[in-house]
Parts: structure tokens; sequence; C-alpha cells
């Protein structure tokens, strides 16, 4: 059985808790504690299989396009989802639609542990007030920032290393000894669709309808030019081409409607002058 040696599980596990303590660049921590791709390239190098985990990571980013933290609290945690189910995912070598399976609960459990935390700073909270009522900066330094970021690494180092050193191998050889049965298809699927509604939550959110044609075009351009096996890159210039399109299409009407309302201006004051000289 392929497992995860001691010193990889650690890495990985001291990866989670420094960004879920925030102790990465304080606030600049919110946005790798929001997106998997940091965390699925953390493990790839730490695992020594870089590419496949960003492939895995970038399925695994789909879903959670679709996910917001309104007031900093979120209903999965993306992070700690990316750091078991990429492992899990490379050491059974799986496809990334079954990670997503694997990596939804996980990301759901991982919510209650950052609650949890929350809940621990409750405690931390005394030593706050007192230092404020001491009005001993040194002290409100430490009680806003040092001993919560202490409790948070020895809440999830230890979570986070027995998850991966214990429970990541058994949780690939189980699903690789179920591979080519129907419950593999189903996760398949299930991921897949997870995968979907990140997106249709991102463009509801976000899209406007006028703009929508062009989300539609890139779909069916993929879906048409399948066969053709065009990279992303070429995507990527696709979709310059046409927003370059597009903004200089826009600059004309502009221009237009510009010389429009400078022309009825004119208008406007000619007839002005007009009625003056006939009176």
């Amino acid at each position: 059985m392929e497992t995860l040696s001691v010193m990889q599980s650690l890495l990985i596990a001291l990866w989670v808790a420094a960004i879920m303590s925030r102790w990465l660049g304080g606030g600049a921590t919110l946005t790798l504690r929001f997106s998997p791709l940091m965390t699925g390239l953390v493990v790839g190098v730490i695992m020594g299989d870089v590419a496949q985990a960003m492939i895995v990571t970038a399925a695994l980013q789909m879903i959670y396009m679709g996910v917001f933290s309104p007031g900093g609290t979120m209903p999965a945690e993306p992070s700690i989802a990316a750091a078991i189910a990429v492992p899990v995912a490379l050491l059974g070598n799986l496809q990334p639609e079954a990670a997503i399976a694997v990596a939804v609960p996980v990301g759901l459990l991982g919510s209650y542990l950052y609650q949890f935390r929350f809940f621990i700073n409750t405690f931390l909270g005394k030593y706050t007030d007192k230092a404020v009522e001491s009005l001993n900066s040194k002290s409100i330094s430490r009680s806003i920032i040092l001993y919560p970021t202490i409790a948070s690494f020895l809440l999830f180092v230890p979570l986070v290393f027995i998850a991966l050193y214990l429970g990541a191998p058994i949780i690939a050889d189980v699903i690789t000894a179920l591979e080519g049965t129907v419950v593999i298809h189903i996760l398949e699927v299930v991921g897949g669709g997870l995968a979907a509604i990140g997106i249709a939550t991102t463009v509801y959110v976000i899209g406007r309808k006028d703009y929508m044609v062009f989300f539609f075009l890139a779909y069916f351009m993929s879906v048409v030019l399948k066969s053709l096996e065009i990279t992303m890159v070429a995507y990527a210039i696709f979709g310059v081409l046409f927003a370059l399109i597009f903004v200089q299409s826009q600059k004309g009407k502009n221009v237009q409607v510009a010389n429009n309302s400078t022309g009825s201006t004119s208008a406007s004051v000619d007839d002005d002058d007009d009625y003056d000289d006939g009176f």
C-alpha cells in the first residue's frame, strides 16, 4: 500500500494550519484559504507530481468558484478539501471527478473544524480584555495574533496530519479496489455535476444577460472543436481576440453616441439663438 511519509504529511498539515490561522500574510491568507489552487500546488511539490496534482486541483477549483464567504464564513473549506483529496487522488490514481466526490465531504467537515477554532478563540478573548484595560500594546498584539495562531496550529496540524498519514492511504486503497464498479461511476458523475453547479453559480452571480452570449459561444466552441484537441492557450487567445473586437465595437458606438449628443446640443443652441433674435 502506497502511503505518505511522515515528513510529507507534516509539511502539508503545517501548510494548512498556516493558511487557516492567517499566519501567512494576515488577511492576504484569505485568498489561499478560499481557493484550493495554491494548496494543490504545494501538495504536488511535496509529493513530487505537480502536473497531476494541478489537474485534480483544477477540477476542485470549479466547485468552489461558486462558493462565497459572507463575513468570512464558508459552507466548506477549499484548502482542507484540497489537502486531503489531492493526496488521495495521487495515491489512488483517481480521475479528477472521483477526487471531487472525496473533497466535498472533507470540505464540509473542515468548515466545522474552522468554527471550532472560533470557539477556542472565545477563551482567548479574556487576555485581549486585560491587555486593553492595561493599555499594553505588546500584550494586545500577542492576544490577537500570537495566541490565536498557536491555537490554530495546535488544532489543525495534528488532525490534518492524522487524516493524511493514516486516512488518505486507506481511502485511496478503497477507491482503487472499487475501480470499474458502479460506485466509481456514480462518484465521477456526481463530481462532474458539482463542477457544473460551481460554474453555473458563478455565472448566475456575476453574469450579465447581455454578456451571456460570450459564455455560450465559448462552451459550444469547446464542444465543436473538441476533436481538434485545441489547448487552453489557444482558447485563451481566442478569448482575448473576441474581447478586443467587442471593446473596439463599443468604442465606435460610444464615439457615435457622443457625436450625436454634440450635434443635438449645437442644434439646441442655434434654436435658442434664433429664438432670442426673434425678440
